[in-house]
């Protein structure tokens, strides 16, 4: 369809000068509102003041400018119908022919620290959106752009085709102006529920997501799977979906699976601290005075496992730890980290160590403390056919005073300290989850067992020798007594579960009988 005339209110403004020279040069007339309309005019471009179009002025602190017959009806009317067209021309109606809007920046109002409600509302966007499901139910004629990446292609195309505008771009453009608008309602929603409503009704009626594709994927889990991420675009938190790549390879879809549940373990620890990830469960990880140590000895954890894994820190990734990450023997997919050493990056990107391969993944705006993580808004999300399974993220963080003592022998100081770093691990751990460790390092790992006996006898094996002085931490309850009596019968030496089991004082009596000290925590951490 022939483009004459178009209407340009946009919030971001990138190129938007461009594409109006653009239009312009095409013959096209364009109409134009506030801000927009007068960064065209200083730029030279000639505009329509909307305000001129349907001779009534922007009023109410520019809330009521597009919300006007000449200019919804400029966009509805229907081409293929005579009397739209008649009552068009009676009612002095001029056709647009193409709307470019895109909305008030409220996800970047919201995440602002200082936000109050009346910000929020004041950045919800009523003439916009209107504009935007106008154009785009009436794609049959009128073109749509909530983009500025779909600025040249649209001008290129225009002037290939003498100013027509395909049916399959437009049908492309009014579908995803629909996802423009649909996200944005989704994040408005969410923002009311959690303002208005969270502490009476934790899970909202309606779920909606507002998720933007950032990435589409070679493949997923397995190569006959397409794939994309997308960015929670409502996300107040440091995560995967904020990470900016700085080298390496694309990422693949169990790259990201993998990098978020190693970014999510070391977000627990205070200290320096490293995880090395495979299959999303942790085959090393320990927190130490300093980065290096802290990765050497996560390393140490399953180093068979931990080549070809992925490596997340919570400090700056500096040169004594690039140069362990890369040592000779060593491989790894992918690091994450709240950034890299100047110097650190050459050592890590360098080809003759392993090419292009490693990806290195920075996180802006995370100090690598979780006292500096703000509190998610979101919610965990698992997909089943037909539905979508929404529980509360799991953020419970255990402190001593909550522990209780059952046995007659109470933890050592350092034993206490480790038991609390095995908690932190554990829920990081597919259930049936067993973690051993020493000295702030995991030594042993039983993981995604159907029974809970079988991840213990997986953790002592794989811990060896180091299982002696070690404790140990379970998930949820022991059952029965023989999962503690293999890890006791191997040299741990204090143990941290749930407890509330019907078999809890069997329990406790083996811990006794080992001289071994045992803590309930009253919380489990299941992860399915």
């Amino acid at each position: 369809m022939g483009i004459k005339r178009a209407l340009i209110s946009v919030s971001e403004k990138t190129g938007v000068v461009e594409f109006a020279r653009g239009l312009t040069a095409l013959g096209v007339e364009i109409l134009s509102t506030g801000g927009t309309a007068k960064a065209l005019t200083d730029a030279g471009v000639p505009v329509v003041p909307v305000e001129q179009a349907t001779g009534f002025p922007e009023m109410m602190e520019g809330r009521v400018k597009t919300l006007h017959p000449k200019i919804h009806g400029g966009i509805l009317a229907d081409r293929s119908k005579p009397d739209h067209l008649a009552q068009a021309q009676a009612h002095g109606i001029g056709l647009i022919d193409l709307v470019c809007v895109n909305l008030y920046p409220f996800a970047a109002t919201v995440a602002r620290p200082d936000v109050t409600l009346e910000m929020a509302i004041e950045n919800i966007d009523i003439g916009g959106p209107s504009m935007i499901r106008s154009a785009a139910k009436n794609h049959a004629a009128v073109t749509v752009v909530v983009d500025p990446s779909d600025y040249e292609g649209l001008l290129t195309e225009l002037r290939n085709s003498g100013g027509e505008v395909s049916e399959a771009t437009r049908r492309r453009l009014a579908v995803k102006a629909f996802g423009h608008t649909a996200n944005y309602d989704a994040m408005i929603h969410a923002y009311l529920h959690q303002t208005y409503t969270r502490q009476e009704e934790a899970f909202p009626e309606y779920f909606t997501l507002a998720n933007k594709r950032v990435q589409e994927l070679r493949y997923g889990e397995n190569p006959h799977q397409q794939a994309a991420f997308y960015q929670d675009v409502s996300a107040g938190e440091p995560g995967i979906g904020t990470a900016r790549q700085r080298h390496g390879k694309e990422l693949s879809f169990d790259n990201i699976v993998d990098a978020d549940a190693a970014l999510e373990l070391v977000k627990e620890f205070e200290l320096p601290a490293c995880a090395v990830i495979k299959h999303t469960n942790p085959c090393g990880c320990a927190q130490a005075a300093d980065l290096v140590t802290a990765f050497g000895r996560a390393l140490e954890g399953d180093p068979v496992s931990a080549y070809g894994g992925i490596v997340a820190c919570n400090r700056v990734v500096d040169v004594a730890t690039a140069e362990a990450i890369t040592a000779p023997g060593t491989f790894f997919e992918l690091i994450i980290a709240p950034g890299f050493e100047d110097a650190a990056l050459p050592i890590l990107t360098e080809k003759k160590r392993w090419g292009a391969d490693l990806r290195l993944l920075e996180v802006p705006g995370w100090q690598g403390s979780p006292s500096l993580v703000p509190a998610h808004r979101g919610f965990d999300l698992k997909k089943v056919v037909g539905g979508l399974l929404v529980q509360e993220r799991d953020r419970h963080r255990l402190t001593p005073d909550q522990l209780t003592i059952v046995t007659q022998r109470e933890p050592t100081e350092q034993e206490g300290q480790d038991l609390l770093f095995a908690w932190l691990v554990v829920k990081h751990v597919k259930s049936n989850a067993i973690v051993l460790a020493r000295d702030g390092a995991v030594v042993g790992v039983g993981a995604g067992q159907m029974n809970r006996v079988g991840s213990v006898k997986i953790a002592v094996e794989q811990a060896g020798d180091r299982a002696r002085g070690a404790v140990m931490a379970s998930d949820a309850f022991f059952p029965f007594p023989d999962g503690p009596e293999v890890a006791l019968n191997a040299g741990v030496t204090a143990i941290i579960q749930p407890g509330g089991s019907k078999k809890d004082a069997d329990t406790i009596a083996a811990a006794n009988a080992h001289g071994a000290a045992m803590v309930f925590t009253g919380v489990r951490h299941f992860r399915h």
